[in-house]
């Protein structure tokens, strides 16, 4: 064989490999890292993708939560693995507000290949029973009639119901002690318990007990109300249109991996989205589908940075 066929048979490998690759695939089963506690708004739609992803591919696909920093432990910790198809993370609004909080973050974002973006569930703000406040005003009224005395819960630093309730706080003008927890659902639990009064938090984890009268949801820090409350106004509604706070969630796999498998996974993630069991599912948890190129995914990140980045510096947040 002459040595311009020898090149030409490499080039021509080199072209297959990635098709090749994505036929066989997946052959092994897949590890679906969730960097929050069991029982938060991450992990139950995580663990509802998970099984639909099983089912798609054939293949069983383990969810595993690693929580920690926020969300980050989970992150990095997908970061580093082989960028073989393997190994997917469920990101949220922590991918875009880590990068201006923690000034030594131990990952990138271009450690990560975005698959595509899956969900997005609003928040309330909501408040235990015994608060005096059925508004957003009359709560910041009642805060600057006693100084020092309210407790905000959040999912701790670097989550971004922690850095919105910091950013509602400096807006105001207000004291208000911010009482980190280890995940939000941590952060509900001692709302529920009386040992916090409040909780920017999502509804597929606080909608059970609104609904239950355990919670009183104030406010659903979107744009318009939403369909699964229709009695709680929206952000603009209680008068503050610009205090919107939903969370979001994108798919991604570490970066390096063949665009095959991206598309792959990409095409798996929006046949399950568009399905209609999938939908009633996660409207069940108050979660609405979205889906999206992994071009288009990307720049929805670099767009949240910019705008979590400007929250950061505005409200003084720091990562303690």
């Amino acid at each position: 064989m002459s040595l311009r066929s020898v090149f030409a048979a490499f080039f021509l490998f080199s072209a297959l490999a990635d098709p090749l690759c994505a036929q066989g695939y997946p052959a092994k089963p897949l590890r679906f890292v969730l960097p929050f506690p069991p029982g938060g708004g991450t992990d139950i739609l995580g663990r509802i993708l998970a099984q639909k992803l099983g089912e798609s591919i054939g293949q069983s696909v383990v969810p595993e939560n690693r929580p920690g920093a926020g969300g980050n432990v989970g992150i990095e910790y997908a970061s580093r693995q082989a960028p073989d198809g393997y190994t997917i993370v469920i990101c949220s609004n922590t991918l875009a507000i880590s990068p201006s909080l923690y000034p030594k973050l131990n990952y990138k974002q271009s450690d990560l290949a975005l698959i595509t973006r899956v969900a997005s569930i609003p928040n309330f703000i909501a408040v235990h029973p015994s608060v005096p406040a059925r508004s957003v005003k009359e709560l910041v009224a009642l805060a600057r009639r006693h100084p020092g005395k309210l407790n905000f819960g959040t999912g701790g630093a670097g989550t971004s119901n922690d850095l919105a309730a910091r950013y509602f706080i400096a807006e105001n003008k207000l004291d208000i002690v911010i009482v980190p927890h280890k995940g939000v659902n941590q952060a509900t639990i001692g709302l529920l318990g009386g040992q916090v009064d409040l909780v920017i938090v999502g509804v597929a984890t606080s909608g059970p007990h609104v609904k239950a009268g355990k919670l009183r949801a104030l406010a659903v820090l979107t744009p318009q109300r939403a369909p699964t409350f229709p009695d709680a106004p929206s952000a603009g509604e209680a008068g503050y249109p610009w205090f919107t706070v939903d969370t979001w969630y994108v798919m991604a796999t570490p970066a390096g991996t063949p665009r095959e498998l991206i598309n792959r996974l990409n095409a798996e993630f929006v046949k399950i989205l568009n399905a209609p069991d999938t939908r009633r599912q996660l409207d069940a948890h108050g979660a609405v589908p979205v889906t999206s190129t992994p071009e288009e995914a990307a720049r929805f990140i670099r767009s949240e940075t910019e705008r979590w980045g400007k929250v950061v510096r505005e409200s003084g947040a720091r990562a303690d």
